[in-house]
């Protein structure tokens, strides 16, 4: 019998697959929460730029506005870019695993991973509610400061919840190397990822244009 497991399961019935395709559609929400602050940044950049050197009317609150910002833009896609496997990884060692010794690497990485996210979580909320409870507000605009801070343990539940489904994938395939995978990341190499890029770039409409 081989170790190499079978292709990741596209519609899968396991229990692992099931909570995957249940907390999917929630990063893929908060991540998109998380971009449209960056374009309502982007546009209030530009609004700032104009007003202040045309009209010579700065936006009222507009480094607050951006200090409250952050927070959105910094942690609600982190569930999503670990589901995707998008976060840096050090792939020098793990990557030329093969089978269990994989997937024990990729558990010990979850697990610290998720010792960190559970602290930062317990903190977060801590600070959230410290910050709710004084009134605590920006220097400038004095706008209030408790939904910023909110955003930053909402993030880390669901960045738990994913490493929680990513472990548990990994320890299916601990036990069985020949499963087909669900709610884990799999390594790509190089030729891989590159054959993947050229296929989504020959399939971009703007690229088909030109």
């Amino acid at each position: 019998m081989t170790d190499s497991p079978k292709p990741p399961n596209r519609d899968p019935q396991g229990i692992v697959g099931r909570l995957d395709r249940w907390l999917s559609p929630i990063e893929n929400a908060t991540n998109f929460v998380a971009a449209t602050f960056i374009f309502l940044l982007m546009l209030l950049g530009i609004a700032q730029i104009t007003l202040r050197s045309v009209f010579g009317i700065p936006i009222s609150g507009y480094i607050d506005l951006v200090e409250l910002s952050m927070a959105g833009m910094a942690f609600l896609g982190a569930a999503y870019t670990q589901r995707l496997g998008g976060h840096v990884r050090m792939e020098l060692v793990v990557g030329n695993l093969k089978g269990r010794a994989f997937w024990l690497a990729e558990i010990i990485g979850l697990i610290v991973g998720m010792a960190i996210i559970a602290i930062l979580t317990r903190y977060s909320a801590e600070h959230f509610l410290r910050s709710y409870q004084l009134g605590d507000t920006t220097i400038d605009a004095e706008f209030p400061v408790w939904p910023s801070k909110l955003l930053v343990p909402i993030a880390f539940t669901f960045w738990f919840l994913r490493l929680t489904i990513q472990l548990a994938g990994s320890l299916r395939l601990v036990l069985d190397p020949t499963k087909s995978p669900e709610g884990v990341v799999l390594i790509k190499d190089a030729a891989e990822t590159a054959r993947e890029e050229a296929h989504d770039a020959l399939s971009d409409p703007l690229t088909k244009k030109a």
